[in-house]
């Protein structure tokens, strides 16, 4: 395990990892539910068809499956999040309609997907491997991304950029043919990444050279917005989108970004950010956190360790008391994940009482690259406060 102290004092250095994009087609799309939409209708997956999806879930990786004229029928996972393969066998006997599989890497750390693959060779079903939380990483030397005939990515998760996913394949020739959405989502994409620098404190001399140039913008969006507004009406509500709904945190899925490349912007990022250096500080501030973290009373790490092919999303923690927990943290500023507190309407301990167990009481924390050592030291004493004092007011 790795110490504060060496922490603060470590080079960025560490083995690299294969990258989702690494020796694949790709398209860029502007997120991973439209990269999810892409591979379903690459697969031919339409009306009167069936796909499994894992009970433990983003909702935002339904509405593709509608989109495409399909239902959803939901499969079990492990507690360590692995898909639980024996249910996988039970839902395919029961429905003989299911035309592909998503399996989802979670939080960052590769499944073993060989099983699966040969399960889904065997019946002629598709596979989609959810890489939105693994643009890194391998497993039995087989990268992310390499098992399913389609895989799937979200870059804004690992990348500083507010718009980004990816639709790759190392098995199959992509068709989709992808265009600009227009100067205005090029701009927006690219100011609203500063934003978000500006925001956790990043690019302090850039943030004092655009404040006058970002005011203005403001100001005339805002006019823009009133003017085309019907009367009686509220100005944003008739505005025209420049970014797709992903960026802001929906689960919405709007076929309209379907054929939209991603943005300049990212484009340009994913290729000038050191991918070396994202893994080895992910790892290295996860591994931070684990130390700090794993014999804290009112909770323990998800997975008792990290797995050396594995370049972390988030750093999740099982916690006693979530809700307390969460909302002291909230509290006090501290940047969480609850994935998988939302499920599927439907999806509840009949279908996979892990998968509702996992969503009530997962609390990830952030281990973003970017992250400096105070930051982390005041993450780790903050969350450790929280659990205390939620443990007394329980007591």
């Amino acid at each position: 395990m790795l110490s504060l102290a060496a922490f603060r004092a470590g080079p960025d250095a560490g083995r690299a990892l294969p990258s989702l994009l690494d020796g694949a087609q790709t398209r860029l799309v502007t997120s991973g539910r439209i990269a999810i939409g892409l591979a379903l209708r690459a697969l031919g997956v339409g009306a009167g068809d069936l796909v499994l999806v894992p009970a433990y879930h983003s909702p935002s990786m339904i509405p593709p499956v509608h989109w495409c004229g399909a239902e959803v029928v939901f499969y079990r996972v492990l507690p360590d999040t692995c898909a639980d393969l024996d249910d996988i066998k039970a839902r395919l006997a029961d429905h003989p309609a299911v035309k592909a599989v998503m399996v989802t890497h979670f939080f960052g750390v590769p499944q073993d997907l060989a099983p699966l693959r040969a399960l889904c060779d065997a019946r002629g079903i598709g596979l989609v491997e959810d890489c939105a939380h693994c643009f890194f990483g391998e497993r039995d030397g087989v990268a992310v991304g390499g098992s399913g005939d389609y895989a799937i990515g979200s870059s804004m998760k690992f990348f500083p950029i507010h718009e980004g996913g990816c639709l790759v394949s190392r098995r199959h020739a992509l068709d989709a043919r992808l265009h600009s959405a227009g100067p205005g989502f090029e701009a927006k994409a690219a100011l609203a990444a500063l934003e978000t620098s500006f925001s956790y404190g990043r690019l302090p001399a850039l943030r004092v050279m655009l404040a006058l140039p970002l005011r203005a913008r403001t100001l005339v969006w805002n006019a823009l917005k009133a003017a085309r507004a019907p009367a009686g009406t509220a100005g944003a509500a008739a505005a025209p989108s420049l970014a797709p709904s992903s960026s802001d945190s929906s689960y919405s899925f709007d076929p309209r970004w379907i054929d939209k490349r991603s943005s300049w912007f990212s484009r340009l990022t994913l290729r000038l950010v050191s991918h070396t250096r994202i893994v080895a500080r992910r790892r290295r501030h996860y591994l931070a956190l684990h130390e700090a973290l794993h014999d804290t009373p009112g909770c323990r790490p998800l997975f008792a360790a990290l797995p050396d092919g594995a370049c972390p999303w988030v750093f999740p923690l099982l916690v006693e008391q979530t809700d307390a927990v969460a909302e002291r943290l909230a509290h006090a500023g501290v940047p969480m994940v609850r994935f998988g507190a939302s499920l599927w309407p439907g999806v509840d301990a009949t279908v996979c009482a892990t998968s509702v167990e996992l969503g009530q009481r997962v609390i990830a924390l952030p281990c973003h690259q970017a992250l400096h050592g105070t930051e982390l030291a005041w993450m780790i004493t903050t969350v450790r406060q929280a659990l205390q004092a939620s443990a007394k007011v329980e007591a």
